[in-house]
């Protein structure tokens, strides 16, 4: 975006005429026309545009976005793991107030701390769901769980970016299965090691060859690897379950959809077409 078409936008949103901005600048309406359809200002006019609009002149050549967006990134950088994540979710959670897009909650919103301390009862859980046409936003905030996701709607709609439903069908099915997801839960408590089926019978109360069978699936999933080991009495197989950071937000969306005690803290369903 040129610096005219950043001057009318701003300037479009202070809600001031051409002629107007053209005063406080001390220049001719002609002028500040000019500028829009794609002219220059002086750069020693500059610090008079940035004071009248009320931005910065980074912002004036479109640059503020990507400034605060830098700062940011540097400020995380610095933080211990623990300390990043929980500062984040604390901009999420601004994020998440702000797309609400009604400036009047704004500071009551804000000033719950509810990313802080969300309730004095214990095991109250929050969700706020904004659906917008604009992209869907959910967020869930409960004494020590929260997680948040955002997406931005894609110009062909969200099913045209989906696989097919038979690909998804098969992907829930592997989580539907009771012995298939008492694996995974029992995979995801380890580090990121090799286990024996022999291991994953005893820790699960499955039987080994049952164990053989799932986890097959499993890897036919992208979600475990196999790899076989020589021993003195003959081969054996050796699975290493990946860490597929995607199948934790399934777990919990999946949790969510379950939940029939919770609070809706914050919703917003205006959307003028379908989800998929």
């Amino acid at each position: 975006m040129s610096i005219g078409e950043q001057i009318k936008k701003f300037r479009t949103e202070k809600s001031i005429t051409q002629e107007q901005l053209g005063e406080l600048v001390g220049v001719s309406t002609q002028a500040v026309s000019k500028w829009e359809r794609g002219g220059a200002p002086d750069i020693e006019l500059l610090p008079a545009l940035s004071q009248a609009l009320g931005v910065s002149i980074d912002a004036l050549f479109g640059n503020d976005d990507r400034s605060e967006t830098l700062k940011l990134a540097h400020k995380l950088s610095r933080m211990s793991d623990k300390e990043a994540y929980r500062y984040a979710f604390g901009i999420c959670w601004a994020l998440e107030v702000g797309l609400r897009r009604d400036s009047s909650v704004i500071e009551d919103f804000i000033d719950l701390q509810i990313v802080n301390n969300p309730s004095k009862k214990e095991n109250t859980e929050y969700f706020s769901k904004l659906l917008r046409d604009g992209g869907i936003s959910t967020a869930r905030i409960s004494p020590d769980f929260r997680h948040f996701f955002l997406m931005v709607e894609p110009e062909n709609g969200i099913k045209s970016q989906l696989s097919s439903i038979d690909t998804l069908r098969k992907v829930f099915s592997v989580f539907a299965d009771e012995k298939l997801l008492t694996i995974i839960f029992y995979l995801y408590s380890r580090l990121n090691t090799p286990v024996a089926a022999s291991l994953i019978s005893h820790h699960t109360g499955i039987d080994e060859d049952e164990v053989e069978r799932c986890m097959e699936i499993l890897c036919q999933n992208n979600l475990a690897t196999r790899n076989v080991i020589a021993t003195l009495d003959g081969d054996i197989n050796s699975y290493v379950f990946r860490q597929e950071s995607s199948v934790i937000p399934l777990l919990c969306y999946a949790d969510e959809i379950a939940k029939k005690d919770f609070c809706d803290f914050m919703v917003a369903f205006d959307r003028t077409k379908p989800l998929l």
